[in-house]
């Protein structure tokens, strides 16, 4: 695992803690910061990242907190608050192994 990696995982925590304290500010910073050194690395941006990020406003997403998220036809629906909106597939476990 490179150094820019590291930082971005690093960044992200800080993030979602911030979010999780209700500094939204801060959390956006948080995040910008790890974009721009995905950037300027070219590395890509973990799955996790992606997925807890708003690509709106930049914020990390705390379900319950900023986020709502529900559960529609095999997909996750996660709405921030300010209006964006995230759909990504899950895979179902299997109802019975016999």
């Amino acid at each position: 695992m490179g150094i820019a990696a590291e930082r971005i995982d690093r960044l992200f925590a800080l993030a979602k803690a911030a979010a999780a304290d209700g500094e939204f500010d801060r959390s956006r910073e948080y995040v910008r910061l790890a974009r721009r050194i995905a950037e300027r690395n070219r590395c890509g941006l973990p799955r996790k990242f992606k997925r807890f990020t708003c690509p709106r406003c930049d914020v990390a997403l705390r379900p319950g907190v900023n986020v709502r998220v529900r559960v529609r036809d095999g997909r996750v629906v996660m709405r921030c608050d300010c209006g964006a909106t995230k759909r990504y597939p899950y895979a179902e476990e299997a109802a019975e192994s016999d």
